[in-house]
């Protein structure tokens, strides 16, 4: 009788085992069409609920910009709004939902996929792996519209803006450690499923994505630094940078924001990964 947990069955392992990380990654690449199939079908069931289809993943961040956009062009004094205010805007909005959609996807992949996961032995990385797969599906007609808006309100079309495309794959990255981390505490806890709202919603304003953070802390240099040592605030403001003439994102955010998306990856990997064998046996 052949040994199940030899390696010799396609690669399958018993439920509630941890393989070694190598043969586990190994494992992971080999069954990476099964992550790519389920986020498109995930996306493609999203959409097909739903009359207006591919239209909603537009009119979120559209809505969103115009609504916040609308509020805050009266409260914000001229110093914390920056020039071109509605591409400012409309940039750091769709980049944000690409990172609280992961993060927050992420953290229900494992939970959310119960039956799944203790039913069958595959390495559960796939889970939070299609979440961002998806949300990066997602992001293909929200650049689109990014570049329509920012050539309706008069922004010149420059080679650089082919950089976001690079940009949004590290930030891809970054979003599927952080992914990674919260699906393993989400598994521990449910209730950091809950606590990720509240911490995006302190990003959303630590982060500036209605104001320009550099001109409202101009005056707490303290401050400034430690909000520009942010991950989010370095991706957007590196997306700003390389859409808008009139923004340049300071030099830090160039330099951490690649140091950050490795560093979470290689930390998400790992934390994911030493929890394998808690993930097939309930929570």
């Amino acid at each position: 009788m052949a040994d199940v947990s030899s390696p010799g069955l396609d690669g399958l392992h018993p439920v509630g085992q941890r393989p070694p990380l190598g043969a586990y990654l190994v494992e992971a690449w080999r069954r990476r069409q099964f992550a790519s199939t389920f986020a498109a079908h995930r996306l493609i069931g999203s959409l097909l609920e739903n009359r207006l289809g591919i239209l909603w993943l537009v009119m979120r961040p559209l809505s969103m910009a115009l609504i916040y956009g609308t509020m805050f062009s009266f409260i914000l004094s001229s110093s914390a709004r920056p020039d071109g205010y509605a591409q400012f805007i409309i940039i750091g909005i769709c980049l944000f939902e690409f990172f609280t959609q992961s993060l927050l996807g992420g953290a229900k992949s494992i939970t959310n996929n119960g039956k799944l996961v203790q039913s069958l032995g595959f390495p559960r990385i796939l889970l939070p792996t299609s979440i961002v797969i998806e949300e990066t599906l997602r992001m293909i007609p929200v650049v689109g519209l990014i570049f329509v808006i920012l050539l309706a309100f008069g922004e010149p079309l420059a080679w650089s803006w082919l950089l976001i495309f690079p940009l949004l794959a590290v930030m891809a990255v970054f979003n599927f450690g952080c992914a990674l981390i919260a699906a393993r505490l989400s598994v521990h806890a449910r209730d950091v499923q809950l606590i990720i709202p509240i911490m995006n919603r302190v990003l959303l304003y630590a982060t500036g994505i209605f104001f320009d953070v550099d001109g409202a802390l101009a005056d707490h240099p303290v401050i400034l630094g430690f909000v520009q040592m942010i991950p989010t605030y370095g991706f957007i403001g590196i997306a700003r940078d390389v859409l808008l003439q009139s923004y340049t994102a300071p030099p830090i955010a160039w330099i951490l924001a690649p140091v950050w998306a490795v560093v979470t990856l290689l930390f998400g990997v790992v934390f994911f990964w030493r929890a394998e064998a808690r993930y097939g046996l309930g929570e």
